[in-house]
This record gives C-alpha cells, sequence and structure tokens, in this order.
C-alpha cells in the first residue's frame, strides 16, 4: 500500500505501453488503500466530481462503448473456450510477494496472492480474507480474524503465523524490496529490524484464526497498510530464512505459492505468463480454467487482437486507436481516468541534477504539452505534480504550470553556471552538459518523445544521447542507478501515502531528499481528520512543484479493449483487471 507501481510508458502506466512504470511500488502498500472516506467530501468537491463526470458525457471519452458486432470475433479468439489471453508488456518475473516492483509483476502477484484486506472500486478497502478486522478505540491495536478453512494452492491450510512471518521478513534488517512497513510503526518492529530481538512484540497470534498488532501511534493509513500485506506460507517461503539474511525467499521469484485465484504454471521471460484455475479458491473457482498473460508492445498489440491472438489488451488511449478499435466491431472498449502519471527521472545523486535551476530549465525546454496531444489528444492532460486528477488529494491551487519557454530555460541555466561553449554545448567547470537519456523501446510515447525532446535540448545547448530498451531493462538501469535521465510512469494507490519521494524511502531510487516534503508527509500520514490531510498534501504538492525532482508529464486515460466474448471484468481506476479474475467467464 505505500505508494506506486513502475509501468512502461505508452499505454497505461501499469501497462506495457505508457505505462511507464507503474513503477508499480510498494506492493505492501498494496494499493496503498487509503481510504479515500469519498463521505468525507466537501459540497465543493462533489461539485467538481459532477462538473469532470458532465466534461466526461459530453467529450464521450470515459466509459464503456460496446461492441458493435460480437458476433464478427475472429475464429481465433472464439474457438478458445477455457482459455484467457491478456497482452502486457513482459513482467520482469519477479513473482515474489515480497519483492515484485512493477505493474506487470503486480498482475501477476494479485492472481496468487491474497490478504486481509483489498482495495475497492472507489479506492476504499473491504474485507477479503478477513472475516472481520477490530480497532481499538485509540487506533494502536488491529485485530485481524482470518476465514476458516482456508488453504494455499499446495494444500496448506492457512493460519495468522503466516501473517506474522510475512510481517517479520518485511521488517528484516536485510528486506531490500519496494515496501516500506516499518513506517506502520508496529510495537517491537523496530528491535527486530536492529536485530535486537527476535521477535516482533507487537504481533500476538491468539488462535490460528486470530492475530493482533500493536502499533506505536495511530495513523491514517495503519487499517489498510497492515490489511493488504500478501499472506504466504511460511512453512515454504521460511523455509531457508534466518534474521538478517533473506536469500532463500528471493530464490523463490519465480517459483511462487499463495492462495490466490490462480496457480503459476509456466513463465518464460519475454514471453508469456500461463496461469490455471485454483479450484480451492476461497471465494469460488475461477470460472475461466487458464490465464495467458501474453508478452506485446504498441506495435503488435492491435494487431494481436484484432486477429484474436489476445482477448485484451491496454491500448495508448488516442482518437485514432479508439476509432480503429471500435470498427473492429467486436471489442468491448473500456476508457477511464488513469490512477497515475508519466514523468522523466533524474538521477539526483549526480550534481548536476540538485540543482533545482537545472531541473527548472530542463522543464520549461520540454514541449511538453506537444509531445501529450500529439500521443493522446483530448485523452491526456500535462500534469505538474506527483498525483492523479482522481485522487481526493489533488489540487492545481498555486501550481507552477512550467510551460514551454525556452527563454525562461536558457537563462535558468546560464544562472546555474552552465554556459554555452564553443561547440554549441553547455560547459561548466570543464564538463559539458551531456545527457544520457533512456525510455522503453516500441513505445508510443516515447516515439512522439525523443524527436521533440532531442530538438528542444539542443536548442538549449544539451548534448542529449537516447537508447531505447526493453522495460526491464531500463527498470534495471533505475535500481543500479544507472542513468542520467530515464521516461515511465507511475501507477498510484489509492491513498496519496508513498515514500518515492520520501528521503532514504523504499521505492526512492533517484536521490530525492527535501526536509519539508518528508515532514509534511509525515504528518499527513499521522493526521486523521481527511481534510486536513488534504491541506497537508497540498503544501506538499506545492513544495515538490517548486523542487522538481523529476519532469511530470501527464495524467491520461486508461483503454481496455475487451473481446465481447469475455464477461465479468468491471474495471476503475483504482482496482484493475487482475483482482477480479476469478469472475471472468466465457459463456458457450
Amino acid at each position: 500500500m505505500f505508494g506506486g507501481l513502475l509501468a512502461g510508458c505508452g499505454g497505461g502506466d501499469k501497462k506495457a505501453a505508457d505505462p511507464a512504470p507503474t513503477e508499480q511500488g510498494d506492493q505492501n502498500k498494496t494499493d496503498d488503500s487509503k481510504k479515500t472516506d469519498d463521505t468525507a467530501k466537501t459540497d465543493d468537491t462533489a461539485k467538481a466530481d459532477d462538473t469532470k463526470k458532465d466534461d466526461a458525457a459530453n467529450d464521450q471519452s470515459d466509459g464503456i462503448f460496446p461492441a458493435s458486432d460480437p458476433a464478427s470475433s475472429p475464429a481465433a479468439a472464439m474457438n478458445r473456450k477455457d482459455t484467457l489471453i491478456v497482452g502486457m508488456s513482459a513482467p520482469k518475473g519477479i513473482f515474489n510477494p515480497f519483492y515484485g516492483e512493477t505493474a506487470y509483476d503486480q498482475y501477476v502477484l494479485k492472481a496468487l496472492f491474497d490478504s486481509f484486506t483489498e482495495v475497492q472500486k472507489d479506492g476504499t478497502y473491504g474485507n477479503s480474507l478477513a472475516e472481520k478486522v477490530d480497532v481499538s478505540d485509540d487506533g494502536l491495536v488491529y485485530t485481524f480474524h482470518l476465514k476458516p478453512g482456508i488453504k494455499y494452492s499446495d494444500g496448506t491450510p492457512m493460519t495468522v503465523k503466516d501473517y506474522v512471518f510475512a510481517i517479520k521478513v518485511l521488517c528484516d534488517g536485510a528486506y531490500d524490496g519496494p515496501s516500506d512497513m516499518m513506517s506502520t510503526k508496529i510495537k517491537g518492529a523496530q528491535e527486530y529490524h536492529d536485530g535486537k530481538a527476535k521477535e516482533i512484540s507487537g504481533l500476538k497470534v491468539i488462535d490460528d484464526n486470530t492475530v493482533e498488532v500493536t502499533v506505536l501511534e495511530p495513523q491514517a493509513v495503519t487499517k489498510d497498510n497492515l490489511g493488504t500485506v500478501w499472506m504466504v506460507p511460511e512453512s515454504y517461503y521460511g523455509k531457508g530464512y534466518k534474521q538478517g539474511n533473506l536469500e532463500s525467499i528471493k530464490a523463490l521469484n519465480t517459483k511462487p505459492i499463495g492462495s490466490g485465484q490462480y496457480v503459476l504454471t509456466k513463465y518464460a521471460a519475454g514471453q508469456e505468463v500461463d496461469l490455471t484455475a485454483n479450484p480451492d479458491y476461497f471465494k469460488g473457482a475461477p470460472k475461466v480454467k487458464n490465464v495467458v498473460f501474453k508478452t506485446t508492445t504498441s506495435e503488435t498489440n492491435m494487431a494481436m487482437l484484432q486477429s484474436g491472438e489476445t482477448d485484451m489488451d491496454m491500448i495508448t488511449v488516442s482518437e485514432d486507436n479508439v476509432e480503429e478499435l471500435k470498427s473492429y466491431g467486436f471489442l468491448d472498449i473500456n476508457i477511464y481516468p488513469t490512477n497515475g502519471y508519466g514523468y522523466i527521472a533524474f538521477n539526483l545523486k549526480q550534481k548536476r541534477f540538485q540543482d533545482v535551476k537545472v531541473r527548472q530549465a530542463l522543464t520549461y525546454g520540454l514541449n511538453r504539452k506537444e509531445v501529450v496531444e500529439g500521443v493522446y489528444g483530448k485523452y491526456a492532460d500535462v500534469i505538474n505534480i506527483p498525483q492523479s486528477k482522481v485522487s481526493w488529494a489533488y489540487t492545481n491551487e498555486n501550481i507552477n504550470p512550467y510551460e514551454f519557454n525556452m527563454d525562461k530555460a536558457k537563462q535558468l541555466l546560464d544562472e546555474a553556471g552552465w554556459k554555452v561553449g564553443s561547440s554549441g554545448i553547455r560547459e561548466k567547470d570543464g564538463e559539458k552538459l551531456k545527457i544520457n537519456f533512456s525510455a522503453t523501446a516500441d513505445n508510443t510515447v516515447v516515439n512522439a518523445l525523443l524527436p521533440i525532446m532531442a530538438q528542444n535540448y539542443k536548442e538549449l545547448g544539451i548534448d542529449l544521447v537516447s537508447e531505447t530498451l526493453d522495460f526491464n531493462a531500463v527498470m534495471d538501469k533505475k535500481d543500479k542507478g544507472n542513468y542520467d535521465m530515464f521516461f515511465a510512469a507511475w501507477g498510484l494507490t489509492a491513498d496519496p501515502d508513498t515514500t518515492i519521494y520520501i528521503t532514504n524511502g523504499a521505492q526512492n531510487k533517484s536521490g530525492y531528499s527535501n526536509k519539508k516534503v518528508d515532514d509534511l508527509m509525515e504528518k499527513a500520514r499521522k493526521e486523521l481528520d481527511l481534510n486536513k490531510r488534504k491541506e497537508l498534501y497540498k503544501e506538499m504538492y506545492q513544495e515538490i512543484n517548486n523542487d522538481l525532482p523529476c519532469i511530470f508529464m501527464y495524467q491520461r486515460r486508461d483503454m481496455w479493449p475487451i473481446n465481447a466474448r469475455v464477461k465479468g471484468f468491471d474495471l476503475a481506476p483504482y482496482k484493475d483487471f487482475s483482482y477480479g479474475l476469478y469472475n471472468v467467464e466465457i459463456p458457450q
């Protein structure tokens, strides 16, 4: 629940296409949950929501557009009676509930694992494995009651001891994954993390189906953060576990065992992930026996839908693509606002990017509007903060739009000491301003971005060297810090609480550090009143907007065309398709 998911960029933030890395962030944030408390909306907020709905109705850019001729579905699709094929960017192959980070790995994880609570369509959290959750009046004790009789796919009975084991892994001092369970402040977690205790004193097993968690301070997101921890069999993941050493758990990245809707039966890197229905799934056996996540790119995904090779995919939403997909006749087209955003990252561990004037110059000097409108048309907007417009925390108050201004960009670089040299390239202290830029290959957004970026930055006096790689290669460079700038996207959780821009945060790989941002995020996490949280996030976003830890590019809409022969999907910005796979069916 803590933050975001990395995606590729192009189609959808959690997708391959535009996904910009849904840098899927924190699984444990798992959707972040955030109780969005729609009930706490002010009248102004409600009116704003109504306005958005009216606008969407007028331009017909949101909604479900039913197939005009379902019977025209190609034979390749119609002949598949028990198999659903979903096109997407290639997963990285980290199908480990503790370490999976990209949006595509998360799609797999959500099909394989369960948690006490799960995000709902409105961004709130509801019970999943939990029969009920009790919270003490002071917000310090959380009692989770596990539904009885649940088993993992290998037949092992589930007990709350598995939950305790998962929490211990996430609080282990050796844990280096994307989740940040330590910020939940479980009593005794710090002592366990530091190796001063063998158990976490705030975890108390009452019986096989009841566990009590005590925290040191109440926070707005505590229940959701605790409730969305993936449940794993200790008998399997804990076999070689020793406090301070998680190598045995990492060795299971491609060998997952969970209690979820499906079971992993095959993984071919860069090609496909094959899943088979779990007949003992506690919510009911999935109606479709086989699900295949098949690797596609923006160059192949529409053709594969048209031929029936895939049943659904996230396609870059543009007026041309929408019209073409409608023309096929047999696709139900789902379009809705993305809970995420595209961005260009800076490696802030490099001295040149530590100067805010340089970061601002690179933002002013890039014609973001031309890129975004060229790709998405009316289906996306340039943004200037790291938040989706679907969130209750979004603000546009006192936010600098950084409209394209080459003169302003040149002025800022001059002020930062980067002067144009005899070669036409800016220099400072004997160093030329050369930037190596990485982005995902076969990506619609990247194809539009690169020529504009090259032209703009050349005029600024920057030597831009671009490379296109597959999404996972870009993410590897990110993880290793082996980059200057790269393009990706974050898929967000329902709550704005995140570690992406927190000093030394679990999802902060860029090296960004801003004490004011840290303080405001901490205050917002502890604040229980929604309206007060909103004001804290507004101030925080204003600070980030001024400080620019990255170049914010756009928020777009997601578009999922689905073969009309497939029924039962119920998509929304906060809840992606993978949560409800067990409800999907292919009527015969």
